[in-house]
């Protein structure tokens, strides 16, 4: 059981790793972090097609990657 869990864990982390950087940046620069965060808030345009795809993959796999975690932990300790 033990030897599962890690093995889930690590391939989720890989497939998670993959997701980020397969994600198209927004903008540069500190000035970009900052608006580009106010536009992801306030915006009206939406992701579409396979950005909004590895967004929703990469939620995905952040959730797992959490629970797999909590139980590799658990199953160890």
């Amino acid at each position: 059981m033990e030897t599962l869990a890690i093995t889930l864990l690590t391939i989720n982390t890989i497939a998670m790793i993959v997701l980020v950087l397969l994600q198209s940046g927004k903008s540069a620069g500190l000035s970009g972090a900052i608006s580009g965060g106010a536009e992801q808030l306030f915006g009206k345009q939406k992701a579409r097609g396979i950005d909004a795809v590895l967004h929703k993959a990469t939620v995905v796999t952040g959730v797992l990657f959490f629970v797999l975690a909590f139980l590799t932990a658990y199953i160890i300790g």
